[in-house]
């Protein structure tokens, strides 16, 4: 069985846009006619660009190669153009090849890909949601009313969520770690405070910054929160400085969680040693499956859990899901529940009382509705996430509306 060809899909879901502006999905197929699916998770280029770096990492590394030969195909991507590190771009057009392949040796023999990585360890994922608005709440006001999040963390725990997932205290910005407003603590304790308040001791609160602060900034904030007992504070600083998180670890008595911008095990690597102790790899940059696999293993060593990352389709979450029900040190693993998202995979895996049943089918257990992903066509000009221009603003106070792209 050799792999043969290669069709891309980039698929774009509808408003509000849950999961980032596009997706891109892989399709590979064998030369005996098994049919693979993968995705690349949020390239730093667009997708029109990233289409031929995905097919020149096919034919220079996969085409005609075993889909069997996952470490082969890694370590000739690892190592292109004589480079042997982390690479974003080349590692995230891996990384969803790297998914279909699993999901072709799934099928060939009949198998979820989980009883191809170790055997089932768990039978149900424990899973999380981000707080997004309910139908009658104003999209614009959301994002910075404690009581609207609070409301939606309540309806959360009512289907069965045992975590939920917010980040107050933005602006997102391109300019690199900085100081928070204060108005920015305020709104974070307040936040906190709501939530809390709301659940109780239900469901535990998953405190996120995207990367947005500099180390004594991060560690004020931290401080400011830890009242209200996150379950952990997730990328306090920027993700290009790994021994920083050291600082922050050491200050703040939250447990730091890191890793969606993250690829390889090197780089989790160093981030286990500078004191992360829960680890958020998103499967469709991270390496894959098998890669992911590797840094689990490490996390065991450093006593850490793994809580993988979902800001994407249905595809690399049932990668995810696989990962998790196969690896002994899971914490907990992200979902995001629209209609398009089950839709895609006809309703393939599903989040069942907060917990996905770990899938039985073969492969990644998933059908995918081609004609549905190709009459979503991106037709932007935009990147999947992008981070403003703007600096913090001190004055006025800062809004992060959840990832959601404008529509």
């Amino acid at each position: 069985m050799k792999l043969q060809d290669l069709e891309i899909i980039v698929t774009s879901p509808p408003a509000p846009g849950w999961g980032g502006r596009y997706w891109i999905l892989v399709k590979l197929t064998t030369d005996t006619g098994i049919i693979g699916w993968g995705e690349c998770y949020a390239s730093s280029i667009g997708p029109e660009a990233m289409k031929p770096v995905i097919r020149d990492v096919f034919e220079r590394y996969f085409l005609g190669e075993s889909p069997e030969n996952i470490e082969r195909m890694f370590r000739r991507s690892y190592s292109s153009g004589f480079t042997q590190r982390p690479d974003l771009t080349v590692m995230g057009a891996f990384s969803g090849l790297e998914i279909a392949c699993w999901d072709i040796l799934g099928k060939d023999r009949d198998r979820p890909v989980w009883a191809l990585i170790g055997g089932l360890m768990n039978e149900r994922i424990r899973s999380y949601t981000y707080l997004y608005p309910l139908p009658h709440h104003s999209m614009a006001d959301f994002w910075t009313s404690p009581e609207n999040a609070a409301e939606v963390a309540t309806h959360l725990v009512d289907q069965g969520y045992t975590a939920v997932k917010f980040d107050p205290a933005g602006p997102y910005t391109m300019r690199g770690g900085h100081q928070p407003a204060m108005s920015d603590i305020t709104q974070s304790i307040a936040f906190c405070k709501a939530i809390r308040e709301a659940v109780g001791d239900k469901a535990d609160l998953l405190f996120g910054t995207h990367g947005q602060f500099s180390t004594p900034g991060a560690i004020r904030l931290g401080q400011a929160i830890e009242p209200y007992l996150p379950l952990w504070f997730e990328e306090p600083i920027p993700p290009d400085n790994l021994a920083e998180f050291e600082r922050v670890a050491n200050a703040v008595r939250i447990p730091v969680a890191t890793g969606e911008r993250m690829t390889t095990r090197s780089e989790f690597h160093a981030v286990l040693k500078a004191g992360a102790r829960i680890l958020q790899p998103a499967l469709g940059r991270a390496g894959g499956i098998w890669e992911a696999r590797k840094i689990a293993s490490l996390a065991e060593s450093y006593n850490a859990e793994m809580a993988p990352h979902l800001y994407a389709g249905p595809v690399e979450w049932a990668a995810n899901i696989h990962l998790a029900a196969a690896i002994p040190n899971l914490l907990i693993a992200e979902t995001i529940e629209t209609p398009f998202h089950n839709d895609l995979i006809k309703g393939s895996i599903k989040v069942d009382n907060g917990f996905i049943p770990a899938p039985t089918a073969a492969g990644l257990g998933i059908e995918i509705d081609e004609d549905l992903a190709r009459a979503h066509p991106y037709t932007g000009s935009h990147l999947h996430l992008e981070m403003r221009d703007d600096p913090c603003d001190y004055v006025n106070g800062n809004s992060f509306q959840g990832g959601a792209p404008a529509k």
